[in-house]
């Protein structure tokens, strides 16, 4: 695909008004996240609007909850004609194959394609030592991802998002057609923020990501424009 489609910038923006001028700002853009503030601050409106200028949308809300609760709200905005949804692989294998069910299930009484399903292996904004002190997980950070990566896999699940750093094990381990989101990717220009295990976007697709998602070192540059064009510019001298 080109490589224009491999970047998902995130609208992580208060209020509707500010997401519809960073679409305007960044038309070169094609698909864009809608995250939890922005989601509880418009609800469906602005994935209508991004519907209405022809946009991908990420619909990231990392759903967790038991199987009933997680598959009536998957079914629903599931209707809403979004192309990725993330679902917390933690929540369990009968949630995962519930979600599953309930996407299409929504997906076909609107009329659209069913979404592809993406869970959440482990957030990126956690270490080593979140994992085993915070958490109790006695488990290394790469095999937890990895098992979490599996789980979402056997449950019929389209892919997962994970750190760029454990791409390339779960490309080796899931194949080629289960999909890698990335967040926490990080032109090497660019500040890492709350990312704790980030890596830049030409290493993360030559370890196996499918998409990348990068928000501030575009959306917060001085020229966001420039920005977006600088990193595709990157990207394509690899010939991907």
């Amino acid at each position: 695909m080109p490589v224009e489609d491999q970047i998902i910038v995130p609208l992580d923006v208060p209020t509707e008004q500010e997401a519809i001028a960073l679409v305007e700002q960044l038309p070169q853009v094609t698909f864009w996240k809608v995250g939890l503030e922005l989601f509880v601050s418009t609800g469906p409106g602005i994935i209508r609007f991004l519907k209405n200028q022809q946009k991908r949308v990420f619909l990231d809300l990392k759903f967790h909850d038991i199987p009933n609760t997680m598959a009536g709200a998957i079914r629903q905005v599931s209707t809403y004609g979004v192309d990725l949804i993330t679902v917390h692989a933690t929540a369990g294998r009968r949630a995962l194959e519930a979600v599953n069910v309930a996407a299409r299930d929504g997906a076909q009484q609107a009329g659209y394609p069913s979404p592809k399903l993406i869970a959440i292996t482990l957030l990126t904004s956690l270490t080593s030592r979140d994992l085993a002190f915070d958490l109790k997980v006695p488990v290394e950070l790469p095999e937890y991802a990895l098992q979490m990566a599996l789980l979402a896999q056997e449950s019929s699940l389209n892919g997962a998002v994970c750190s760029p750093q454990e791409v390339a094990q779960l490309r080796q381990v899931c194949g080629d057609d289960f999909l890698l989101v990335c967040p926490g990717v990080r032109p090497s220009w660019a500040q890492a923020d709350d990312q704790k295990r980030s890596m830049t976007p030409s290493d993360a697709i030559k370890a196996g990501a499918d998409y990348l998602v990068i928000g501030r070192p575009i959306t917060a540059a001085p020229e966001p424009v420039a920005a977006w064009e600088k990193i595709c510019e990157e990207l394509a001298a690899l010939g991907v």
